[in-house]
């Protein structure tokens, strides 16, 4: 068996790595010269946060993130497993409330067990969600070590490729191309998010921190060398060129209310991505014809990748059922 990936984002990296190491011929192939221009992932946060995510998300998100959890300690050395913290200012006391009643695996932490698992935000908060079991990494290093890895097995990327599944006869066909998938799966929609990328060289976090807000809930995510990445906005939307001021001024604000530090940061990118959803903003493992398409990870790519390239090469190559995630099409074609 032959195996092309289509779109070497998250989801295509990772579902070529999940069939290398079982031994199987892959390629990857990406329309985008460089990394950087591969779409969405480049520009995620970077968040392993499944209970969390049960806020909006529900069961299926948290099984498939805690499964990609482990999933990453093993395959990224990168990858950091020390909690998420999720505050709320006075004000929206209510909102810390209701995060706690849609979520589960977390400790209830007064100010003084806050400041001491946080000694930049003490005396900051009265209260906070401590999820100890979630975690984060660097999604740009995670691509570059994902692409190593499998440069080391001998699978090619191939940059610059215009794939198109009808033109690789003879081969599986793995579609991970998100919104330039939207032909064949025409309910995909297009969800915006936008990011800021600072250095704060004198400020230090141990582990991402939410910020709950009515309006614009905000996360801030620790990187190496002072850096943090602050985001993202949701907004219904495939226009990805450009950043709104309002967007700017919500992203900075809520950095600058977490800690006033966050005043004197030197702001080094400012980035959008479309992420591709499904109206249940749900993912899809969906056959058309011979080509198995991968999407609608929306704003979960990072989370739950692994966990579906792991459901990808069984379905490939055991013939497996996952109904949890595979949706059916009149003309689909099971692979023997």
């Amino acid at each position: 068996m032959r195996v092309s990936v289509i779109g070497a984002g998250i989801a295509g990296l990772t579902c070529a790595l999940e069939f290398a190491v079982r031994g199987v011929a892959v390629e990857v192939l990406e329309r985008a010269l460089r990394p950087e221009g591969s779409g969405c992932s480049w520009f995620a946060g970077g968040m392993l946060a499944p209970w969390c995510e049960q806020e909006t998300s529900g069961a299926l998100i948290a099984q498939l993130g805690e499964e990609s959890l482990a999933w990453w300690q093993t395959n990224f050395d990168g990858s950091v497993r020390n909690g998420t913290l999720v505050v709320a200012h006075a004000r929206d006391r209510a909102e810390l409330q209701q995060f706690a009643r849609r979520t589960e695996r977390f400790e209830s932490l007064d100010a003084a067990a806050l400041a001491a698992l946080e000694p930049e935000l003490a005396a900051r908060f009265s209260e906070a969600l401590y999820f100890p079991d979630e975690g984060h990494l660097d999604p740009r290093a995670a691509l570059g070590a994902l692409a190593a890895r499998l440069e080391a097995l001998g699978v090619p990327i191939r940059r610059g490729a215009e794939a198109h599944a009808a033109r690789l006869g003879g081969r599986v066909v793995i579609d991970c191309t998100g919104l330039a998938a939207r032909a064949q799966l025409p309910q995909l929609r297009g969800v915006k998010g936008e990011m800021l990328l600072v250095r704060l060289p004198q400020f230090s976090l141990a582990r991402p921190v939410r910020v709950l807000h009515p309006r614009v809930p905000v996360y801030v995510v620790p990187r190496a060398a002072g850096l943090f990445m602050v985001g993202a906005t949701l907004i219904e939307s495939d226009e990805h060129t450009r950043i709104s001021a309002r967007s700017m001024l919500e992203l900075l604000s809520a950095a600058y209310a977490l800690h006033p530090a966050f005043g004197e940061a030197e702001i080094l990118e400012i980035g959008t991505g479309v992420r591709p959803a499904f109206p249940d903003n749900l993912p899809r493992l969906q056959w058309c014809g011979a080509t198995l398409h991968v999407n609608g990870l929306y704003r979960h790519g990072f989370l739950i990748a692994p966990a579906l390239a792991r459901r990808v090469a069984q379905c490939v190559l055991e013939g497996r059922q996952f109904p949890e995630v595979m949706h059916e099409d009149p003309g689909q074609r099971r692979l023997a």
